[in-house]
């Protein structure tokens, strides 16, 4: 019988591949974590930092950023805000709301007619309902006449964010 290799993505070599397993669950949470991982892999910290730059403007990995747990930090009312506004103007004002602090992200999706208007989303957080509800009264005088309809849809669960991951060989 023999053994079956997952190929290799494109675009990432052997060592690119061992960085990103050792990365994808997260960074080392130590002051220094590219020296962290530089030790763990056998490489340099510069060497580990080039590489995932590199694999980051090639589109091999999307962002190197932080994921905080909002319920953690006392942001419990959290709702994903969903608008009905002109498609021509989406983009204008999806740069507006995504701009706004109680706002974590924002992005545009097709519209599902006739059961789903909305082609604007965007999460609001806030320390509770009301909270939430302010801040969306807020972006409803921001877009001003260009919504036409627009809901907050609260969760009713807590689930874990990930990307997707590479298998261990």
């Amino acid at each position: 019988m023999a053994a079956v290799l997952e190929p290799l993505c494109e675009g990432i070599d052997a060592t690119d591949r061992r960085i990103v397993l050792a990365t994808q669950a997260g960074l080392p949470r130590v002051s220094r974590p590219y020296h962290q991982l530089a030790a763990d892999l056998g490489l340099t910290a510069d060497e580990i930092m080039s590489r995932l730059q590199r694999m980051q403007r090639d589109g091999i990995i999307r962002r190197i950023g932080a994921v905080p747990n909002h319920y953690k930090l006392g942001f419990k009312g959290n709702g994903m805000s969903v608008w009905d506004v002109p498609d021509a103007d989406v983009r204008v004002l999806g740069q507006r709301i995504g701009a706004l602090e109680s706002v974590s992200h924002c992005y545009h999706r097709p519209r599902h007619l006739p059961h789903w208007p909305y082609n604007l989303f965007a999460m609001v957080h806030g320390r509770d309902r009301v909270e939430v509800f302010m801040h969306v009264a807020r972006i409803a005088e921001l877009l001003g006449d260009s919504v036409r309809s627009h809901d907050v849809l609260f969760s009713t669960r807590i689930l874990k964010k990930t990307g997707m991951r590479l298998l261990a060989e």
